[in-house]
């Protein structure tokens, strides 16, 4: 985290922090590109770390360049308020290859796990235990929201059945000549469901008798005064829970299907 803060002090949110070096109490941060930097901006960004976390009360911070080894800058805290050294103002360190080494002389019961970009920080189990009560809520949210997506998504996505026919509140299953009103089924006969297919393709629109007569009958000559009136009563009746649709005669001339479309 360290590492992380301090590379976006300079900019630079890319560049990887290599693995973490550790030897007791004294921590190694390796940097993969080569950098300048302001000693004052280290000094920010480590001090706000190092607040944020509370994984220590005091530090001493050794910054060494890689090629010789050698101390350019450091600075201790102390861990008794205002007792800590301030780092004076130095000049900015040149462009080159630097090693931070932190040495915690008075670390808390803390434990740190890091990769490469950020850490991730256990510290006292009050904090740990609402960090842990968050993202279990925020876990349970994203579940719930994606389940609620899927279900909708699904719903608009249901399989239409190229044989089911909506009439108003009705399903028409003109494959099997059956209506469905929710869960009443009622059966039509081969002709009932064949003049209410006609009616419904011409529907809002009168049909001659001689028309319905032809396409329905055709030459079966079975057709004997008022047979098709009756037809149309009984396709009224086992259409009557919806009163939005309407079989009319239409005097002298022949029937319509009347329904919103």
């Amino acid at each position: 985290m360290v590492g992380h803060q301090f590379l976006l002090s300079l900019g630079d949110s890319t560049s990887r922090i290599l693995p973490i070096k550790k030897e007791n109490n004294r921590y190694q941060i390796q940097f993969e590109t080569t950098f300048e930097f302001n000693p004052e901006d280290l000094v920010s960004s480590v001090d706000e770390v190092f607040k944020k976390t509370e994984i220590s009360n005091g530090y001493i911070l050794e910054v060494e360049a890689c090629d010789s080894a050698g101390v350019v800058y450091s600075y201790e805290v102390s861990e008794l308020e205002g007792k800590g050294v301030i780092p004076c103002k130095v000049r900015a360190l040149p462009i080159g290859c630097y090693s931070f080494f932190f040495t915690l002389t008075a670390p808390k019961e803390t434990i740190v796990s890091v990769n490469e970009t950020t850490a991730n920080i256990t510290e006292t189990p009050n904090k740990n235990n609402s960090q842990l009560t968050y993202y279990i809520i925020a876990f349970i949210l994203i579940v719930v929201g994606g389940i609620v997506v899927y279900l909708k998504r699904n719903k608009n996505k249901e399989i239409v059945n190229p044989n089911i026919i909506l009439l108003g509140n009705y399903q028409f299953n003109k494959r099997n000549g059956e209506l469905l009103f929710g869960k009443d089924k009622i059966e039509l006969t081969s002709k009932e469901a064949d003049l209410l297919m006609l009616l419904y393709n011409e529907v809002n629109t009168t049909v001659e008798r001689e028309i319905i007569l032809q396409r329905v009958w055709g030459d079966e000559g079975d057709y004997i005064g008022r047979t098709l009136d009756v037809f149309i009563s009984k396709l009224r009746k086992k259409l009557e829970a919806d009163s939005a649709i309407k079989l009319v005669n239409i005097r002298g001339v022949g029937y319509k299907l009347v329904m919103d479309v």
